[in-house]
C-alpha cells in the first residue's frame, strides 16, 4: 500500500468517526439536557527523508483529536411537575455519582424518594453545596416548591438548596453514558432555575440529517479515489509487465 493509500484510509477513517458522532447525536433527539457533539480533527504532518519530489516529501493526514460539545441552551420543555427543572444559563445539578464522588447533569427530571430525599428519574440523589443530599420531612412530601434560586421550600420554610457546578472548559466533562458527567475543577454557578419543565436535546434533526449525507458523499468520493489508484497501478504493472 503507497502513501496516497494511507492518506485516503486516515480521511475515510475521519468520515467514519464524525458517522458516529452524527448517529449519536440523532438517537438522542429526545434526551432531556443532551447537548449536542462534534467531532475535532487535527492534521498531523509526517516527512519523509526520500521522495521523488521535495514537495512530496510532506505527507498530511486526519488524525482524530477528540468531540466537543455545543453548550447552547435547548428549548424549554413543559412537563407538568412542579419539581421538573430547567438550568437557565450554564452549569449542573449536582447529583450522586453511582461510582462515588459528585456527578452533574442538565436531565431535570426531579422525584421525591421514599425516604424523602429528591433525586433525578435515574434515583441518583440531589445534592447541595455541601455535597448532601436534600431531604424533604414525610409532612412536607407533595407540598415542595423550587425557587429560581435554587431553594427548596416547604411550609416550614427552606429545606436546602439545589446546587449548581459551572466549569469554565465544559469539554473537559467526561460522558458516563447514564445520562450524567464527572469532571473537576467546577466552581458554584449563579444560573437561574425554571421549574415546570425539563430541558430538551440541543440537537436539530434537519441538520444532523444534512451532515450525515456530506458525510456519505464524502465517503464515496473517497471510494473512487481509491479505485481510480487502484486501476492507475494496474495500468502501470500491464506497462512494465511489456517492457523487453
Amino acid at each position: 500500500m503507497d502513501v496516497s493509500s494511507f492518506v485516503l484510509l486516515s480521511h475515510e477513517q475521519a468520515l467514519r468517526r464524525q458517522l458516529d458522532i452524527t448517529a449519536n447525536n440523532m438517537a438522542n433527539t429526545d434526551t432531556v439536557g443532551y447537548k449536542r457533539e462534534g467531532a475535532v480533527f487535527h492534521e498531523y504532518v509526517e516527512n519523509a527523508e526520500e521522495a521523488p519530489l521535495a514537495d512530496a516529501r510532506k505527507t498530511s493526514f486526519v488524525l482524530d483529536y477528540g468531540t466537543v460539545h455545543d453548550t447552547s441552551q435547548g428549548a424549554f420543555q413543559a412537563t407538568g411537575n412542579p419539581l421538573d427543572v430547567m438550568i437557565e444559563g450554564p452549569g449542573y445539578l449536582n447529583v450522586e455519582n453511582p461510582a462515588g464522588g459528585v456527578a452533574y447533569t442538565r436531565a431535570g427530571f426531579i422525584k421525591v424518594l421514599e425516604n424523602g430525599d429528591l433525586a433525578i428519574s435515574g434515583g441518583q440523589r440531589l445534592l447541595d453545596a455541601n455535597g448532601q443530599p436534600i431531604n424533604v420531612p414525610i409532612e412536607e412530601i407533595g407540598k415542595v416548591t423550587i425557587t429560581a434560586d435554587g431553594a427548596v421550600m416547604g411550609e416550614q420554610g427552606e429545606l436546602g438548596r439545589i446546587a449548581v457546578t459551572g466549569f469554565a472548559d465544559e469539554n473537559m466533562l467526561e460522558v458516563r453514558g447514564d445520562g450524567l458527567l464527572t469532571g473537576t475543577g467546577g466552581t458554584p454557578a449563579g444560573a437561574r432555575l425554571r421549574t415546570g419543565g425539563v430541558e430538551a436535546s440541543n440537537v436539530e434533526p434537519i441538520v444532523e440529517t444534512t451532515h450525515m449525507v456530506e458525510i456519505l458523499r464524502s465517503y464515496q468520493t473517497s471510494q473512487r479515489m481509491s479505485s481510480d489508484l487502484a486501476e492507475m497501478r494496474r495500468r502501470a504493472i500491464d506497462r512494465l509487465s511489456r517492457i523487453g
